[in-house]
């Protein structure tokens, strides 16, 4: 059964400092493709069980994440890594791939 509301597809990568976010975040940032190293970081890199899948949260409901991390996911443009935000859990890093408006 769907539970009304708003719905994304993300990935995420999870890292510990605010200084290791910088550095990923640059490196996404000036690469030809982004998508790619995202991708890349997160297996490399993300302290979350999703790092064996590339990051990939797969499609989620709003409520069902941190509601830092939701409000980021609602904001930031489509296919793309703007910055890094910081929740209870860690450093995260988010590239939407669709959401429901």
């Amino acid at each position: 059964m769907r539970i009304s509301g708003r719905y994304a597809h993300a990935r995420h990568i999870l890292v510990g400092s605010k200084s290791q976010a910088q550095n990923i975040l640059n490196e996404i940032t000036n690469a030809k493709k982004p998508l790619k190293v995202f991708k890349n970081m997160a297996r490399d890199y993300s302290k979350c069980p999703t790092s064996e899948k590339k990051g990939d949260l797969g499609r989620f409901h709003e409520r069902e994440m941190d509601p830092v991390f939701s409000k980021q996911v609602w904001k930031q443009d489509l296919e793309s890594c703007p910055c890094y935000i910081k929740t209870k859990f860690g450093f995260h890093l988010i590239w939407v791939h669709s959401r429901d408006e």
